[in-house]
């Protein structure tokens, strides 16, 4: 009863933090069944890893404890990866489970360095000794978070809105690789707390942003176009139409499931193929559009290549067509209707030949 005592004294925000996000998620309807679980699941270790924690700083500098701490202290060095990776897993769209190889090679080492000391072992004193792979948990678990900030920028619409947040997470995952190496042990104490906030927090940016982001595919929506192409104006000198072909062959065969994976896909290959100028917007079913600012025609051939690069390494088509002007538009709509042309003829060609 005291160690429970203690560990709520200790950890009562973590809990706060834990629960609320769990009641937000069960009470919203922002992401789908399958996010909502891995969510779930990465409360539920985050929960967990802090009671094995709060047991190894407890018990652990009892001399008479010591294969507890070693076997406590191998999960601990294992749990930072694996909690990276679940973010990974719960964040980015169409992540496959392969992002937990690494996490389980190193849970493998680390159960090992139990009976060998690889990594690290406690001796007779209760003191810790690193062994030859001793920092290689901290390496992992910083190669984890450059994946997360790389896969999330790059999948984003490179907007402040976007990025501001996914710097705030980012720091907070990168302080439990670089703190423990400044405040020691002591630092492995409010991990789990730190975690919880900048997960809690980034949901709510992702929240907030949904005024400006399509929930399905995650690519910028119609409104945000009609505020940002008013905002940009002269600015903007190509726009580029995009229609997926097929998809209601797909919504009527496969069923609309399907054809939501298939747009998802696609608006994937669109934002991967974007670079910072380039904007990517759901104008609704299956029609999108990309605004380029400050571009030459060159580039955007090359975003149309690049488009076509990815969507071809897809089972889906779509077509494409574009309007430029290299000082810019005087009446955006009416460039718009041109790129429209140009795609709804590629399409008739498709449909044509097929």
């Amino acid at each position: 009863m005291e160690a429970f005592k203690t560990y709520l004294l200790q950890n009562w925000i973590l809990v706060l933090i834990l629960a609320a996000f769990a009641i937000i998620l069960a009470t919203t309807a922002f992401v789908d069944k399958k996010t909502t679980r891995r969510f779930y699941v990465l409360i539920g270790s985050v929960f967990a890893l802090s009671v094995l924690v709060f047991i190894e700083f407890y018990y652990g500098s009892d001399p008479q404890y010591v294969t507890l701490r070693t076997v406590l202290m191998s999960i601990r060095y294992s749990a930072t990866p694996f909690i990276v990776a679940l973010v990974i897993f719960a964040l980015v769209k169409r992540q496959r489970w392969f992002v937990f190889i690494p996490a389980v090679l190193l849970l493998v080492i680390n159960i090992i360095s139990i009976f060998t000391g690889i990594v690290f072992k406690i001796d007779s004193s209760n003191t810790l000794i690193r062994g030859p792979l001793g920092y290689f948990p901290f390496i992992i678990a910083g190669l984890y978070c450059a994946f997360l900030i790389f896969i999330l920028v790059k999948r984003s619409n490179k907007r402040s809105f976007e990025i501001i947040p996914i710097v705030f997470l980012s720091a907070a995952l990168i302080s439990g690789v670089i703190f423990p190496f400044v405040f020691g042990s002591d630092f492995s104490q409010i991990f789990c707390t730190t975690i919880a906030v900048a997960l809690f927090i980034y949901y709510v940016f992702l929240i907030v942003q949904l005024t400006k982001m399509d929930a399905l595919t995650g690519v910028l929506n119609r409104q945000a176009y009609e505020i940002e192409t008013t905002k940009f104006g002269k600015d903007i000198t190509a726009v580029i139409s995009i229609d997926m072909n097929g998809l209601k062959k797909i919504n009527d065969t496969q069923g609309h499931l399907a054809g939501d994976e298939a747009l998802v896909t696609l608006a994937l290959c669109f934002a991967r193929a974007c670079r910072v100028r380039e904007s990517v917007y759901r104008m609704g079913g299956d029609e999108f559009v990309i605004v380029c600012r400050k571009v030459n025609e060159e580039e955007v051939i090359k975003l149309i290549e690049r488009i076509k690069h990815f969507v071809s390494a897809t089972k889906y088509t779509c077509s494409i067509g574009y309007a430029y002007s290299e000082e810019g538009f005087d009446n955006l709509e009416q460039s718009l209707k041109e790129s429209d042309e140009k795609m709804y003829k590629e399409k008739s060609e498709f449909y044509k030949n097929s």
